[in-house]
């Protein structure tokens, strides 16, 4: 299943809300199953990012249509990454003319 690692901040009005966080995060997990997907890992970060989370998906498609889905609600806003696992960085690279 392809794999996006997501790179997170809260906007203004998640920040408001910050102690339904925890709810919220609950709610996207569950999205994420019905989905088709799972959630590997969630981190809570200091720096530039608030969270960091890494997905996957059984399609871009699905994907997407879940990232437009929580961005829409207004607490977050994210920069998605489409990622490669080791294994398949090394069958991509022996796959190379």
């Amino acid at each position: 299943m392809p794999s996006y690692l997501s790179l997170i901040n809260w906007t203004e009005h998640g920040v408001q809300n910050i102690k339904q966080s925890p709810q919220r995060l609950d709610a996207a997990k569950a999205a994420i199953q019905a989905a088709g997907g799972r959630m590997i890992f969630f981190y809570l970060t200091m720096g530039q990012y608030d969270l960091v989370t890494l997905t996957e998906f059984p399609n871009d498609d699905a994907a997407a249509r879940f990232l437009l889905t929580i961005g829409g609600m207004g607490n977050i806003r994210s920069t998605t990454l489409k990622a490669f696992t080791e294994q398949e960085f090394r069958a991509l690279i022996a796959s190379l003319p």
